[in-house]
């Protein structure tokens, strides 16, 4: 593959909390992207999810980190340090900020479903690789969606991801493995408080080194 650095992939989310599904499918597409590390994007916010039940972002941080120990996974918020509120904005301002690494937006089925609904998601797709991962209960929406409808022309296997001379966007990689059933749903509703026990001093950003601190303002899709 022709690069100048590191592949990385980025996995968006609210991470409320971050559970071992999230490090289990992130493992699972290094291995079969063949990437260099992944980092976690935890969102200050998401205008496409209800505010209500969001647990402070700290915490969510906190909980990424635990979660990601030990793999090749950072925890970032990075979007606090770019001042970007859409993904578009943040992946450029990525792509500005790190010139010498290539990027793979990683997303569930779930957000392939909505993702006609992002600002501007046919850029964000020709900025960056996007690799779907299937999830239960999904991928009949993600297959019916309008932004399939536009992306399965650039259809590209794994291993022909892994293996092309050339980097480039569109691509849409579809990565399946055995289901999941966790869920932060789930946690929350077996665990209403698993936030406050993550309360305290702010985390540090894995990527910036910057402290991470609550945010007034939301993160767009």
């Amino acid at each position: 593959m022709n690069r100048t650095g590191p592949v990385t992939g980025l996995l968006g989310g609210s991470f409320n909390p971050a559970h071992g599904g999230h490090r289990r499918v992130s493992l699972f597409a290094l291995e079969a992207l063949a990437l260099d590390e992944i980092w976690w994007m935890v969102s200050p916010g998401n205008p496409l999810k209800p505010a209500a039940g969001m647990a402070p972002l700290g915490a969510r941080v906190k909980s990424a980190r635990a979660v990601s120990r030990a793999a090749p996974i950072r925890v970032t918020a990075i979007e606090q340090t770019l001042g970007t509120r859409y993904t578009i904005d943040t992946a450029r301002a990525l792509k500005r900020r790190y010139p010498k690494r290539r990027f793979v937006w990683l997303m569930g089925a779930d957000n392939l479903a909505q993702f006609h609904r992002w600002k501007d998601w046919r850029a964000l797709a020709r900025e960056m690789p996007i690799a779907v991962i299937a999830r239960p209960g999904y991928d009949t929406d993600a297959l019916a969606s309008p932004a399939m409808a536009w992306l399965r022309r650039f259809r590209l296997s794994a291993a022909g991801f892994r293996n092309r001379g050339e980097w480039s966007a569109p691509a849409l990689i579809e990565l399946r493995f055995d289901p999941d059933p966790r869920s932060a749903t789930a946690i929350r509703r077996s665990d209403p408080h698993w936030a406050s026990r993550l309360a305290g001093p702010a985390p540090r950003d894995e990527l910036t080194h910057s402290l991470i601190h609550d945010p007034s303002t939301g993160h767009g899709a």
